[in-house]
Order: structure tokens, then C-alpha cells, then sequence
């Protein structure tokens, strides 16, 4: 293995990056499946543009 093989052309030291990634705390989807977990959808709405009313009428229309 060469030397350069931990590197990107542009010179980043992908071990460090890994490294500094694995001390970066939750990823954008692991912090989504925690406040899934957490709250079971209750107060998250938030964190969503989804019209419940609409979802529900949809739902209703489908039986």
C-alpha cells in the first residue's frame, strides 16, 4: 500500500475523517429513529409538514 492511499486527491486524510466521525455524536437518521423511539410520534409535529386531516380523509376514502 502507498502512502497516498489515505488520502483524496484533494489531500483529505480520510482515516481522520472517519475518526473525527465516529466522535461526532448521532447522525441526521439515527437522531430521527431516537425521537421515533422516544416520543412515538407524540409532540413532533414540529418537525413535519404532513396535513394529519388529510392523511386521515385519504385513509378513510381507501376502505
Amino acid at each position: 500500500m502507498k502512502e497516498n492511499d489515505n488520502f483524496t486527491t484533494a489531500g483529505t486524510n480520510i482515516d481522520e475523517v472517519k475518526r473525527k466521525n465516529e466522535q461526532s455524536g448521532l447522525s441526521y437518521n439515527e437522531a430521527k429513529a431516537f425521537m421515533a423511539e422516544r416520543t412515538r410520534g407524540h409532540g413532533t409535529s414540529a418537525y413535519s409538514d404532513t396535513n394529519i386531516e388529510d392523511v386521515k380523509s385519504k385513509n378513510q376514502n381507501k376502505k
